[in-house]
């Protein structure tokens, strides 16, 4: 029986939706907590890199599993072992055990967990959505994760207020349990995605052969590696407007975590209602261009956040901030899930994933210490004008042209673009 592609997509979503919704909850606790003991650049730089350098070690493994085996069941166990962590750390609480190395080790193991899972589920989605569609639903995704992390903050934050630390990770526990329930039981993979999985299953002998396999494509595809240069540039650029500015309000405006809950709110609604335009306008004919046109606007406005003297209008460019980068982040989403070959889907987003996991702990080793010697307004106004540059690669370069217009062509298996064709 054909499976209702929009039904399967939705409960996809929805069990994802409430394991994400736990995550941040569990997450802006702990980024809070840590912000508002230390109230230190360099302890922000440790906890980043923590949360996020492995991300960058697993990924590679990730992308092989992803192509080689059933990617629901990698999404779930992904899940499973972020919840067992939270888990085992209200327990730890709940004993009486405080100390940042607690906080630290959780953050270690989710980031594992989650290099293995956001290359799987980007990998996923084209799976279950017809390919005419996957703009309308990285749009549509992108709002609902967008409205969870804008009632994520105000939920932390009152529990935070009104209970302990562990009540949090056991949120972050129920929901992920509910999540993988939804599933394992009711998500379904169409009969042409499994064929896909048996073939890449019989086509790898070994992992550093699948390893070099993914390689090779990205290098044969001049686009996806241009594209992944240039989103490298931009994500350690943007490092501190993602991870300081947090610190950048308690020495502004206050330590008050209302504060804290307010820009994150802000961002929040602002990805939202980009979601929701991307969905209804997904931007120019070429995606390169709304890229390119995105970076330009990131740029001004990460140093509009080093500029402004008050709170409601540094609020206010900061949802224009959310705003804005679903056009950039979305966009080069779908520009891989639709030029891809399915085959190696897995094993390039899971390089995509890696190296943006990678240049934003990167960048906050360095911007992280300079923070205590420098302003963060300076470090942003510095960042914001160096982002603007960014989409000058991107007008200037054929092959990234020819990429994004390839969404365009009637027939969704028509040859990949390589850099000597584009050229």
């Amino acid at each position: 029986m054909e499976i209702n592609w929009k039904r399967n997509t939705a409960l996809f979503m929805g069990g994802q939706a409430l394991t994400f919704f736990g995550t941040m909850i569990a997450q802006y606790a702990v980024f809070w907590h840590v912000t508002l003991k230390s109230q230190s650049g360099t302890m922000m730089m440790l906890f980043t890199l923590i949360a996020f350098l492995p991300m960058f070690f697993i990924s590679p493994f990730a992308g092989v599993w992803s192509d080689r085996f059933n990617r629901k069941y990698i999404i779930n166990i992904a899940d499973g072992a972020g919840a067992l962590s939270s888990l085992i750390v209200a327990v730890l609480l709940i004993s009486g055990n405080t100390s940042y190395m607690v906080l630290f080790i959780c953050s270690f193991v989710r980031s594992l967990a989650q290099g293995v899972q956001t290359p799987t589920v980007n990998a996923f989605i084209p799976q279950i959505v017809p390919q005419e569609h996957l703009t309308r639903i990285n749009g549509i995704q992108t709002s609902i994760n967008s409205f969870i992390a804008l009632m994520a903050p105000m939920i932390s934050a009152a529990l935070m207020t009104f209970t302990t630390l562990q009540t949090l990770f056991l949120v972050d526990v129920a929901t992920a349990a509910a999540g993988i329930s939804i599933m394992l039981s009711f998500v379904k993979i169409p009969a042409k995605a499994k064929a896909e999985i048996e073939a890449a299953k019989l086509k790898g002998t070994a992992y550093l052969d699948d390893l070099k396999e993914g390689l090779k494509y990205i290098r044969n595809h001049g686009y996806i590696l241009r594209m992944i240069t240039i989103t490298a540039f931009f994500c350690f650029l943007f490092s501190p407007a993602s991870f300081l500015t947090p610190l950048q309000v308690v020495r502004n405006f206050g330590d008050e975590v209302w504060r804290l809950s307010a820009i994150e709110i802000a961002f929040s609604a602002g990805m939202m209602l980009g979601g929701i335009f991307i969905g209804m306008w997904p931007g120019l004919k070429n995606r390169v261009h709304t890229m390119a046109i995105a970076c330009l606007l990131c740029g001004i406005l990460c140093m509009g956040l080093g500029i402004t003297p008050a709170f409601w209008p540094y609020m206010a460019i900061m949802a224009a901030v959310g705003l804005v980068c679903p056009y950039y982040n979305a966009t080069a989403m779908v520009l891989l899930q639709t030029t891809v070959e399915p085959a190696f889907m897995g094993r390039v987003l899971s390089v995509f994933t890696m190296v943006t996991s990678f240049l934003m702990p990167m960048g906050m080793l360095l911007f992280g210490p300079l923070a205590d010697k420098v302003s963060i307004d300076t470090l942003l106004i510095i960042t914001g004008f160096l982002v603007l540059f960014l989409g000058i690669p991107m007008m200037t370069s054929k092959t990234l042209r020819a990429a994004g217009v390839k969404h365009l062509e009637s027939e969704p298996d028509a040859p990949e673009i390589s850099a000597e064709q584009a050229v």
